[in-house]
């Protein structure tokens, strides 16, 4: 006879079955998959299509990690920029909040400085958090700074476990409750990090210890946040993948087995695999209310989910930006490329100096004649980027066109047009280039000056 409890879950209002408990499966060999992951062959994806439901969250948001994870893929931010680059995260995120917290390493003075004066900035969002490893040392700086929220690396495959870590599955559960409950016992929130979750025995480990960090979490009645952390970006969207792959079923598996809230669960992915934007966009749809992310995915190795394209993400997912400035954006990528020095790759979409320039004639005809027909959205209203046309021997009459009208930013009255004698003008300077063996584009400088020389000579006034 099955005894189980029958309750209704009141976000998709069905009636659901209690699911059968999970205890610790400790193991004296560690289980790395090794049918999945054959480390001298490409790593498998293998199906069984079970399938999960949707669970979109009533309410969605991003969080950050531009101070940690990315920061530890290239040279440390100033204390300066830090605080310039929080300023920014606070205007991107709206009134809303949208962008829910920020997470800063301690362990320099530089990094603690930074998080002084951004607390002293008195913004609610985003929150000011930090990481630490599930040390003691490490939890004498959360104390000291005395913040309310603290990231707490619990490593969960066998792989950290075994091999890195020495330890058995039930030290190591007894190890990270153990630091856990020392946040609690002052007050703080943890955070769990559970790293390497994708290779991990997700119903031999991560479920019992989710349900442990959950009876901590009635018994001091603080939250416990868990963070899905894809470390090596082996996780996968696709419905019926099997796990500990199958991000869907992850997020199902904390909600329905493990009992953990939506608004406690936040996914951190990496992009090894180019799946950290379609695998975070996946777990705000099967129940993540957070996905962590990292400005233009600067992080480890291949990086985090770029922050930038989870604001477009969010954006399409809910039919509104929700208060989202998104044109702070393109100062963020001025900041990074004129005050920090950063190069940001030309075809990076949304920042890169070329997401949004065309150099085929025929795409430039199009977008004189309509900008609609080559252009992702409004780039100029939501990124102050309007579409532009680099010239070059493709560009064709309607290229120089519409480099004129965009670059100068000419009203719909003055615009110049394919018979312009302007344009005749520059066309015949830009062919003769060309036919003099050029093969690099012209650049905005070259084309200005240029201009400047024909509207003198010809007086046309722009």
């Amino acid at each position: 006879m099955d005894n189980r409890k029958v309750y209704m879950n009141y976000h998709n209002n069905l009636l659901q079955l209690e699911e059968h408990m999970y205890p610790l499966v400790d193991v004296d060999t560690p289980n790395v998959f090794r049918n999945l992951f054959p480390y001298d062959e490409v790593p498998k994806i293998a199906f069984n299509d079970r399938i999960v439901p949707h669970s979109m969250p009533d309410e969605i948001w991003i969080t950050d990690t531009t101070f940690r994870d990315g920061q530890q893929s290239r040279a440390p931010y100033t204390t300066e920029q830090i605080v310039t680059i929080y300023n920014y995260l606070h205007r991107l995120g709206g009134p809303e909040g949208k962008i829910r917290q920020s997470e800063f390493f301690l362990y320099s003075k530089k990094d603690r400085d930074a998080v002084y004066q951004c607390l002293e900035k008195g913004y609610q969002f985003p929150e000011v958090t930090s990481w630490i490893r599930a040390s003691k040392k490490d939890f004498e700086l959360v104390k000291e700074i005395g913040l309310k929220e603290t990231g707490i690396l619990v490593s969960c495959s066998d792989y950290h476990i075994f091999y890195k870590l020495k330890m058995t599955r039930r030290e190591a559960l007894r190890h990270y409750l153990s630091i856990v409950r020392d946040c609690l016992e002052i007050g703080i929130s943890p955070r769990c990090h559970l790293e390497d979750i994708t290779r991990s025995d997700i119903y031999g480990f991560v479920i019992p210890f989710c349900l442990e960090l959950m009876n901590l979490m009635g018994e001091y009645r603080i939250p416990i946040k868990i963070r899905v952390c894809d470390t090596m970006g082996y996780g996968v969207n696709y419905p019926g993948a099997v796990i500990p792959r199958s991000i869907p079923g992850i997020i199902y598996g904390l909600m329905v087995h493990a009992g953990v809230p939506s608004e406690l669960i936040e996914f951190h992915g990496h992009n090894d695999f180019y799946k950290a934007v379609s695998n975070a966009t996946t777990a705000w749809l099967y129940g993540a209310c957070g996905v962590n992310c990292s400005l233009f995915g600067i992080g480890e190795r291949t990086g985090n989910t770029p922050l930038e394209a989870m604001v477009f993400e969010y954006a399409q997912l809910r039919g509104s930006l929700d208060g989202m400035d998104t044109t702070v954006i393109t100062e963020l990528a001025e900041y990074y490329e004129k005050e920090i020095g950063y190069h940001i790759p030309e075809h990076t979409p949304f920042v890169g100096k070329n997401f949004n320039v065309t150099r085929a004639g025929i795409h430039a005809d199009g977008l004189l004649k309509n900008e609609e027909i080559y252009n992702i959205f409004d780039t100029g209203k939501f990124l102050n980027r309007p579409a532009v046309v680099s010239v070059s021997n493709t560009s064709g009459i309607a290229g120089i066109a519409h480099w004129i009208n965009t670059y100068y930013k000419l009203p719909d009255e003055r615009k110049v047009g394919k018979d312009s004698e302007l344009v005749a003008a520059v066309k015949m300077w830009v062919d003769e280039q060309y036919d003099d063996g050029r093969v690099t584009v012209m650049t905005d400088e070259e084309m200005v000056q240029k201009i400047t020389e024909i509207c003198r000579e010809k007086e046309i006034i722009l």
